[in-house]
């Protein structure tokens, strides 16, 4: 599990119940189901609105998605594989990888070693990865855009009604409070909630572009002929420097 995700999920919550309290305000004023349909409800129109039904489809999974553990292989581990790889190139033949490409779990990593073989590239597969992911992405940022702008919708007509009160103080004080609900359910779900987990898929999604593109320098390198030593400094940059000096130390 993606503890980051769960950890700030719950401290956001308890940051608004708290800060509620310390401020004065009663938790029970959030008790207002008119306030939830107008920002829960209002989101979730404008979704339906703004995109297909098979992009929607997929939007528990994504969220679901922000909280799993991204199941990338360790780009150290990458680095060694392909030098081992280049070994057996030079010494068996480009030919002989063929074997080798069955042993690999990443269905990408898989294809294109097979595609060395082919003469082929894996360049448009990935640009369709990266749309995908871009389009799932964009539910969350338009979500987060809509949620805040419902919440003044919200406020106004919370303050609407709370004009048919003004002969009564008890009831103009209340229907004022029960307006401002509306906002502070907007901007929550809207800064706390959808904007964060479109980041996370953003972060995520550019860990394993990141990834691939390793992986497609290291099978043009294969594809090459190039020297295990030459393959390891090329597969290198994609490290980060203090990661470099702790696989040098490993090695």
């Amino acid at each position: 599990m993606e503890k980051s995700t769960v950890i700030g999920l719950i401290m956001g919550v308890i940051s608004i119940f708290v800060g509620m309290i310390l401020k004065g305000a009663p938790l029970t004023a959030l008790n207002n189901p008119a306030a939830f349909l107008i920002i829960i409800g209002g989101t979730f129109s404008c979704l339906f609105i703004g995109f297909r039904m098979e992009q929607l489809g997929n939007f528990i999974n994504l969220i679901k998605k922000t909280c799993q553990v991204p199941q990338l292989q360790e780009k150290g581990q990458l680095v060694q594989q392909f030098i081992e790889l280049s070994q057996i190139a030079r010494r068996e033949g480009i030919l002989a990888l063929e074997s080798k490409a069955q042993e690999i779990q990443d269905p990408f990593f898989r294809t294109g070693l097979g595609m060395v073989i082919d003469g082929d590239v894996l360049d448009a597969e990935l640009a369709i990865m990266q749309e995908r992911h871009a389009e799932g992405r964009s539910m969350f940022t338009q979500a987060g855009t809509y949620a805040p702008t419902l919440g003044v919708l919200g406020a106004v007509v919370g303050l609407i009604a709370a004009l048919g009160n003004l002969n009564d103080i008890d009831k103009l004080g209340h229907s004022i409070a029960a307006a401002f609900v509306a906002t502070i359910l907007g901007i929550f779900t809207g800064y706390v909630l959808w904007m964060p987990f479109a980041n996370k898929l953003k972060i995520m999604s550019e860990q394993e572009v990141s990834q691939k593109r390793m992986i497609i320098e290291g099978i043009l390198s294969l594809q090459a002929g190039d020297s295990p030593t030459a393959i390891e400094a090329k597969l290198m940059v994609f490290i980060p420097q203090t990661e470099r000096e702790a696989l040098k130390g490993e090695g």
